[in-house]
């Protein structure tokens, strides 16, 4: 609960300012080098005055043969002054492209929002888009990077892989997790009130607050994307891995339980994304309110879900008929249930499935050189 709930916080107050530090961002963006040769970056949600990602690609502007770099200036507030930037080449003619270069600056006709046509129009100009948008609005600005078809790396909350609007997108291949998911400190603007919880001043008095489960998404190919998890030595385990009640699957709590020898469906933590291949598995939907992928076999009764909420020792004899009761503690073997859909309250799962079991589809992988990570 802590680790979300300054995203929450955040969503609910609208307060998007968060200024990614220039470690996270070199940290990520140096396993991208290859995709950024002749293309043209828009940095669509920054302050170029503040954006640690201004700073780095004028840095790198040279080193990586950038064609051009676009960012836009935000401001809630259509009077004041929403600007563009832009850096197209060497303009004081000394052979590279760096602080000394004074990009153009051009006032904007509007606010400054990615969603206005000023702003529309210069996506479409832009081959890569590299932001950090606002969480409240994750959604509607991963909807428009797919619509216009254009890459991206961005960095979202964790729990925007179970939202309805981007969850198919990783499903069907559109956008997946980079490299980097994990705690994340953020400056904020000065307006921005003290917390009693990841929350700081520096010694220069700079605000800083920090949100858990916050990490990387794209659409450009990584090598991370292609490497294959090692399941040697992990077998279909009924203490381990027991069968769900109403899904047709088995439970899956850690990715290092995953048996090599299980045919079927499993359900795995969302943390799993991390480590996805579409090569190595299929990936078939989530546990969700309204069964749209299709994956529950059994709909409880309210009056049942309102008891799986309880662990079985806690339930009186007068409660439940005896066959109930002795049905509901012969399934859940004495432990809180993992196994119910989204809208009882408990864990929340992926359904996947090995492509491939035969431990000889992972020796080819490791003899012509595939990547596998050893659990």
């Amino acid at each position: 609960m802590g680790k979300n709930s300054n995203l929450v916080a955040a969503k609910k107050a609208k307060q998007d300012e968060f200024y990614t530090r220039r470690e996270d961002i070199e940290d990520e963006l140096s396993h991208y080098v290859k995709h950024f040769e002749g293309k043209t970056v828009y940095c669509n949600c920054d302050d170029p005055v503040e954006s640690e990602f201004w700073k780095f690609f004028v840095r790198n502007f040279t080193a990586w043969k950038l064609k051009k770099l676009l960012a836009t200036h935000y401001e809630p507030n259509e009077r004041n002054y929403a600007y563009k930037l832009e850096l197209d080449g060497d303009v004081n003619g000394d052979g590279r492209v760096d602080w000394q270069d004074e990009p153009t600056k051009t006032d904007l006709p509007c606010n400054g929002d990615f969603r206005s046509a000023t702003c529309i129009e210069l996506l479409k100009e832009a081959d890569i888009v590299v932001t950090n948008p606002p969480f409240s609005l994750f959604r509607e600005y991963v909807q428009q990077l797919v619509n216009y078809d254009k890459k991206f790396i961005i960095i979202g909350p964790r729990n925007a892989v179970t939202y309805k609007e981007v969850f198919p997108m990783l499903k069907e291949g559109k956008m997946w997790i980079g490299y980097n998911s994990r705690d994340m400190s953020f400056k904020v603007p000065d307006y921005y009130e003290p917390r009693a919880t990841r929350y700081w001043q520096d010694e220069s008095g700079q605000k800083w607050r920090s949100m858990g489960n916050v990490c990387w998404f794209t659409n450009l190919d990584i090598p991370k994307r292609h490497e294959f998890l090692d399941l040697r030595g992990n077998y279909y385990d009924p203490a381990v891995n027991p069968k769900y009640d109403n899904y047709d699957a088995i439970e899956v709590g850690r990715i290092a339980d995953i048996p090599c020898d299980w045919s079927g469906v499993m359900g795995v933590p969302i943390t799993f994304l991390d480590r996805y291949n579409a090569e190595q598995f299929e990936l078939l939907g989530m546990t969700d309110r309204n069964n749209e992928y299709g994956l529950t076999t059994k709909i409880y009764t309210t009056w049942v879900r309102r008891r799986l909420r309880q662990c079985p020792a806690d339930f009186p004899e007068s409660t439940a008929p005896m066959e109930w009761r002795s049905r509901l503690c012969a399934r859940l073997s004495g432990r809180r249930p993992s196994d119910l859909p989204a809208q009882t309250g408990w864990r929340l799962r992926l359904g996947v499935r090995l492509r491939r079991r035969d431990s000889g589809f992972y020796r080819h992988a490791l003899r012509t050189g595939a990547p596998a990570q050893h659990l």
